[in-house]
């Protein structure tokens, strides 16, 4: 067991309190640390901290209870010093010179966790009290926060000194009632108890548990403490009882080195497992507790079977963590077992390395949630196998620079963790810029983004934010992106995401251009025409337009036949033999004969055209239209000018498949909108040529640096076209690229 000083004012004999802090390391080691006591002793003399505590005083805890975790000489150096640098500017330059960099380290990283704490308990105090957030959105929050605990330190002992800290300020607490304590307590239930557990640092998770639910629920805490102490001498006498009995079952099959003992039991569990199970105290089976430790793995399971052959095993109360470890890699064996008199007993069985671990701690094991939103990471199995040997401690390390690059071999430092002004921990891939930030936190953000300040401080746009910093938005009231945001040498810009909202939204600023130019072509038409007074989304639906708008952009991308316009504009329709024989929107392309490739149902050998207005290549779903002298027309199913024939002359649609073995090639148009540069149509064409598609066809329209392209290519199949088209969405510039 992990041996504890609860009340550093009993520590009368100073040679003594050394020796107990010494236990255990070299004589030099144990100089060195006289060495500390002296200089934080004349550092801090009577400060104290926020609490009211004294701060050697609170030094001394710490120091103690990291020396019981059997730590090394270097953390229990640091857990003297820690508060060395708020009361020395050049506090640590003094560390380092005297009790080495390693030292001086530590006391660093304390320092910075203890910046945290304002954002930590702001967070914990504000939200879960005023019910700013929903549960969830909360227990996301809390769980950033941890992680984030862990991401600003290089070394796991900065966590632990942090754990350390925390548990000799609630001793004080529970000393010195104060109205602070409540919050503290608060905080720690959320925050800190979670990451003792996590870390698989027992001892301290109990106490740091337990005195937290007696700070906020007193009259809870006593009326189960009071029902343990009644029952005490009872209980005692059973464990006795029970421990004699299974020691003479385990002597007798041979398994004489085990140690049995009973195990201590904590309120805040039994209140947790009443709480969770619905059931009275009396029903709580672990009241009444047994360890066993055994030399091995196979001693483990013999004795499991021991305690079930003389108690009667409890249904669904067995866990066989030795072959399902806990996330925090604990591994032990648990069953409850009711005795003749039907009272229940709990067991746990365990190897002595096991009760090593779980008394001492493995490291935590956890990864950016789950919906997490989160980020994929690189040889996160290796970084997870490193971790879980970092708490083995100094047995386990030759010294403590081989933890330290054990710790940052394994750091899962792929994510940052920067703070909103309103205290909101917020994560994102290490790299990541304000913009990044501010995207993050909301797309408008982003767009009106115009300056950050980190810290305070104004710093550029493309500055990489570090997990600890608190980022603040500088914004405009309108306005959007730069485009030099989209431009990677400036750096601007480090996650995808925040990239494609910048796109995002030059490619509706494109299109509110589009649409505008196209409201002053129709216009200007109409007017040529003398039908101002037309009504638009009629036209647009003559003309096979789903609204208005779509009009408009086939106007200023001419998409669609001048002459159709007029026609319909002065009350005509789309029937083909209406039109004047240039104007018919099918033309031989590369002849592709009616038993080549196109079956028409019921009829054999007609002459067959392939629409110019849609273009269809296989596998497209088709349909005919027989045309005046022209043989059929085929059209993609989906056509908005096949769709207006159709409603005009039902008659005459035909049911058209493509045959088996389509030869040949096929035209269809490429429409690409872009930010117009230097080099862009050297770039598509490049495409179409490494494509090896033919180009017969090509019309570019640029105006207020938007470029607005189409082709007219040769394809065998939608395939090549599709995996073209994603090509050209992949050149610099392209805001969208699409089939016409």
């Amino acid at each position: 067991m992990v041996s504890v000083v609860h009340s550093v004012a009993a520590q009368s004999d100073f040679e003594q309190f050394l020796h107990t802090l010494s236990e255990g390391l070299e004589a030099e080691d144990a100089l060195r640390l006289r060495e500390a006591v002296e200089f934080a002793w004349h550092t801090y003399a009577d400060a104290t901290l926020g609490s009211g505590e004294r701060i050697w005083s609170h030094a001394l805890g710490m120091a103690l209870i990291i020396a019981g975790l059997k730590m090394d000489s270097d953390s229990r150096a640091a857990a003297l010093l820690f508060a060395v640098p708020a009361h020395d500017e050049q506090g640590l330059i003094h560390i380092e010179e005297r009790f080495g960099k390693a030292v001086a380290h530590l006391v660093s990283g304390i320092s910075r966790l203890n910046h945290l704490r304002p954002i930590t308990r702001g967070f914990v105090a504000a939200n879960l009290e005023a019910g700013d957030a929903s549960p969830n959105e909360m227990k996301a929050q809390i769980e950033v926060l941890r992680k984030m605990l862990l991401a600003m330190v290089e070394d796991i002992r900065v966590v632990l000194l942090r754990l350390a800290s925390r548990t000799q300020t609630l001793r004080y607490y529970a000393a010195n009632p104060d109205d602070l304590r409540i919050q503290v307590a608060r905080e720690t239930l959320e925050l800190y108890s979670p990451l003792a557990n996590r870390l698989g640092v027992w001892e301290l998770k109990w106490e740091l548990e337990d005195m937290s639910f007696r700070f906020l629920h007193p009259e809870t805490y006593k009326k189960i403490a009071k029902m343990l102490d009644e029952k005490r001498i009872e209980r005692e006498q059973f464990i006795a009882d029970a421990i004699a009995r299974l020691r003479e079952e385990l002597k007798a099959v041979g398994v004489a080195k085990a140690e049995v003992y009973g195990r201590p039991k904590h309120i805040y569990s039994i209140w947790n497992k009443m709480r969770k199970k619905d059931v009275e105290f009396s029903e709580v089976y672990d009241v009444r507790a047994l360890r066993v430790i055994v030399d091995d793995v196979k001693d483990c399971y013999t004795v499991l079977g021991i305690v079930h052959n003389i108690w009667t095993p409890i249904p669904k109360e067995f866990d066989d963590y030795i072959s399902n470890p806990k996330g925090n890699y604990y591994r032990s064996l648990h069953t409850a077992v009711r005795c003749p008199d039907g009272r229940a007993l709990e067991v746990q069985i365990r190897t002595w390395d096991m009760h090593k671990h779980a008394e001492l701690g493995v490291a935590a094991h956890w990864r950016y949630k789950e919906g997490s939103k989160r980020h994929p990471e690189d040889n996160y199995d290796e970084k997870i196998a490193w971790l879980r040997q970092l708490l083995t401690w100094k047995d386990d390390v030759a010294d403590s620079s081989d933890w330290v690059n054990h710790y940052k071999q394994a750091a899962l430092d792929e994510t940052i963790y920067v703070i909103t002004p309103q205290g909101k921990v917020v994560d994102l891939p290490a790299g990541s810029t304000p913009i990044d930030f501010a995207y993050r936190v909301h797309t408008d953000l982003g767009h009106r983004c115009r300056g950050a300040k980190v810290n305070g401080a104004l710093v550029p746009l493309n500055t990489a934010l570090e997990t600890g910093q608190r980022v603040e938005i500088v914004t405009a009231k309108q306005g959007g992106p730069s485009r030099d945001w989209l431009n990677p040498a400036q750096g601007y810009i480090h996650t995808k995401s925040a990239r494609l909202k910048a796109r995002q939204w030059f490619s509706n600023l494109a299109l509110e251009e589009t649409l505008a130019e196209g409201k002053g072509i129709v216009a200007k038409e109409l007017q040529r025409l003398g039908q101002t007074g037309a009504h638009i989304e009629e036209l647009a639906h003559k003309l096979g337009f789903a609204k208005a708008d779509d009009l408009f952009i086939g106007a200023a991308r001419n998409e669609w036949n001048l002459r159709q316009f007029q026609a319909v504009a002065r009350g005509g329709d789309l029937a083909t033999e209406n039109l004047p024989p240039d104007e018919v929107q099918t033309r031989p392309s590369k002849p592709v004969e009616g038993n080549q490739g196109i079956l028409i149902v019921g009829v054999d050998k007609l002459l067959t055209q392939l629409a110019r207005c849609c273009k269809p290549a296989p596998p497209d779903s088709i349909q005919g239209f027989v045309t005046r002298g022209k043989g059929v027309s085929i059209h993609r199913a989906d056509c908005r000018n096949f769709a207006n024939l159709a409603a005009l002359h039902p008659e005459r649609v035909i049911e058209t498949d493509w045959g088996g073995q389509t030869a040949g090639v096929f035209s269809t148009d490429i429409l690409v909108d872009a930010h117009d540069r230097q080099g862009l149509l050297r770039d598509i064409s490049e495409i179409f040529a490494r494509e090896k598609l033919n180009v017969i066809g090509v019309h570019t329209q640029s105006k207020q640096g938007k470029a607005h392209m189409g082709f007219t290519v040769e394809i065998s199949n939608l395939q090549q076209l599709q995996r073209t088209l994603g090509l050209i969405h992949e050149i610099e510039g392209v805001v969208g690229a699409r089939r016409a």
